[in-house]
């Protein structure tokens, strides 16, 4: 009998939030749900990037109401991600504490690299026939992601800081419709994608699709005027756009196979699609109805099956940056090692806590390739800002104040300054990572010796195998300095 197994993906796009869930069976997906609340979260942002009490107050109302189907769903099978406006937003932190409650689920804001590779993953999934080099172009409520790859091989992908809400906003706030502004929104896209369009153009592309509503809605458009069948030419935005012009006002427009709920960001989105047409000379482009939370439910298919991207994100970082890989998995056995013993104790979820561990562990000499001296400090830059596929910035912060403070002095204010909000996991896992690499600062490839890791309250005691210590004081000074650090937090250390 085939397994079924059932996941559930959250969109908390700029213009709507999206629920799907799917059964998942032979790596295939089929839609057991689908929700949608159109929220219009980027029409809340303000000059200052900051989210309206009015848009928070749409947001957590569509939220609840996702919570209560979401509500009896196995925690591992859900992934809730958080797009361009939420990346956005200086008051973000506050409005995700709220939201992660009324959702019942952890929410991650995700970079516009992650977010264009998840698209592209959903897209390409959903896609049957012949292989070919793809070029995919969503285009969202803020931002608009174009990506050029061969099945789940990227060749390019960027995110670009336009979108069908906020080009609307910008360029027909006030519902006035002409030829000139219309052409005005069109170049400004254009000037957007000037720094990459000749990349695209050299990459070529067998087949073009686009996704989510802006680009379904104007295919729906052309297929019900007659225009074009089922695929989006130029000459059917050509008609398209006098067609636009000749309404006058956001309000006129009216026509065939346009949802009322897309009409009045429809004027943004086609100045983005028809300025994407022309810096890429695109000449047909076929709508796909999957798009970022399909990408979610596929990757969370692989995570579950063991094919998680972030473990080739941390492998290929190690290769890119020449870390000594056998080194790195040491430190990681020990500190896994560690975990086990003290973990439950620790009161940290085993799973998450091993997968941070691990991961930082692997990744814990990066900043070497800048200079032995605060490696830590220039590992935990790297580790911070560069692209890492499959991880939020969460998760890369996360990761990031781990590296920070697994070496000399522990301060608290610089993990702040990451943006870490959980604060308790980063510092019981430092604890445990800085005791792994102590525990085989001599580097050598001989097994470890057993050492057992025991806690009562808020004390704990490294036991070693008799006369261990003895023999290494370089090991016990280490353990001195660690003593140190331990006690600045509140937890005493000692070793027998």
């Amino acid at each position: 009998m085939p397994h079924t197994t059932r996941y559930a993906a959250v969109d908390l796009g700029s213009n709507s939030f999206h629920l799907v869930i799917c059964n998942a069976e032979d790596a295939q997906l089929t839609v057991v749900d689908k929700l949608k609340e159109r929220v219009r979260l980027a029409a809340g942002l303000d000059e200052a990037n900051r989210l309206s009490e009015d848009a928070q107050w749409r947001a957590l109302a569509a939220l609840r109401r996702f919570g209560q189907r979401l509500a009896e769903f196995n925690p591992e099978r859900v992934r809730v991600v958080a797009t361009n406006t939420l990346r956005k937003a200086v008051n973000r932190e506050t409005f995700l504490a709220q939201a992660r409650e009324a959702l019942g689920h952890p929410i991650e804001v995700i970079s516009g690299q992650e977010e264009a590779r998840l698209v592209f993953l959903g897209v390409n999934r959903s896609i049957e026939g012949a292989a070919g080099r793809r070029l995919v172009v969503d285009i969202g409520g803020g931002s608009t992601e174009c990506i050029v790859g061969e099945v789940d091989a990227i060749a390019r992908a960027d995110s670009l800081h336009m979108g069908c809400v906020s080009w609307t906003q910008r360029f027909f706030k006030d519902g006035k419709i002409t030829a000139d502004r219309l052409d005005e929104a069109i170049i400004a896209a254009r000037l957007e994608l000037g720094p990459v369009q000749r990349l695209y153009r050299e990459l070529g592309w067998d087949v073009c699709y686009g996704s989510s509503g802006t680009v379904n809605a104007i295919q729906s458009v052309l297929t019900e005027c007659g225009w074009c069948e089922h695929v989006i030419k130029p000459e059917g935005l050509d008609r398209l756009q006098a067609k636009l012009v000749e309404a006058g006002r956001v309000d006129n427009v009216d026509l065939p196979g346009l949802k009322p709920e897309r009409r009045d960001v429809v004027l943004g989105g086609f100045a983005v699609l028809r300025a994407v047409f022309r810096a890429f000379k695109i000449k047909a482009m076929v709508a796909s109805k999957a798009a970022l939370r399909e990408g979610v439910v596929f990757d969370l298919m692989g995570r579950a099956h063991h094919a998680d991207v972030r473990d080739g994100t941390v492998s290929r970082l190690q290769a890119r940056f020449g870390l000594d890989v056998p080194q790195a998995e040491r430190v990681a056995e020990v500190a896994l090692r560690l975990l086990d013993q003290v973990g439950g104790t620790l009161g940290l979820p085993r799973d998450e806590a091993a997968e941070y561990l691990g991961w930082a562990a692997q990744l814990h000499e990066i900043g070497k390739a800048v200079s032995y001296t605060g490696h830590h400090k220039h590992g935990a830059y790297i580790v911070a800002h560069a692209e890492m596929p499959g991880f939020s910035q969460g998760e890369q912060a996360i990761l990031a104040a781990l590296l920070l403070g697994h070496r000399r002095k522990y301060k608290r204010e610089r993990i702040e300054a990451l943006g870490v909000t959980r604060f308790g996991l980063v510092e019981k896992l430092t604890l445990l990572l800085r005791l792994a690499v102590a525990l085989n600062r001599t580097r050598s490839p001989q097994p470890r010796p057993e050492v057992a890791l025991k806690m009562d309250g808020m004390a704990l005691e490294l036991v070693c195998p008799p006369g261990y210590l003895a023999d290494r004081p370089l090991t016990r000074a280490d353990l001195e300095t660690e003593a140190r650090v331990f006690a600045s937090l509140g937890y005493t250390l000692t070793w027998a």
